[in-house]
């Protein structure tokens, strides 16, 4: 889907996440996708897969949540763990009054070290005082020796 632009693989990811999410028993009150690190991609693959999960199973998407405040390179490019959060410093802003209190679902497509998903949730609990974050991605990376 991401590479491809393979925009009918949306429906066999949603149905492997509803089989996932039928087993899971948790409250969300909003779905946030991670900000992309490329919007120059036509087609974001975070915000199709969100806003579908969104209207399957009747939870708000909170695009606004998070916002991206600068660019950063690609992650899945840089490998070393203290130039990722080098560069994810001051990346991202969150809205309190959208978050304050609530079960937020934060929703990426990829996984490797964290550092990005690690960032965001700190800032939903410390400035945005999320009641609790749950993180769903959709693959991790291949990692390098």
């Amino acid at each position: 889907m991401k590479y491809k632009n393979d925009q009918t693989a949306i429906a066999a990811l949603i149905e492997a996440i509803v089989a996932f999410w039928e087993n899971w028993n948790a409250s969300v009150q909003a779905i946030i996708p991670v900000p992309p690190s490329n919007v120059a991609r036509k087609n974001q693959p975070v915000m199709a897969v969100a806003t579908e999960l969104a209207e399957q199973f009747g939870i708000p998407l909170c695009t606004a949540c998070v916002t991206k405040t600068k660019r950063t390179p690609q992650l899945k490019d840089v490998f070393d763990y203290d130039r990722r959060m080098e560069a994810l410093r001051d990346a991202f802003t969150v809205q309190p009054a959208q978050t304050s209190g609530k079960n937020l679902l934060l929703f990426d497509d990829l996984y490797r070290s964290g550092a990005t998903v690690s960032a965001i949730t700190e800032l939903l609990k410390s400035q945005g005082k999320a009641k609790a974050v749950y993180l769903l991605t959709l693959t991790e990376t291949r990692r390098t020796a």
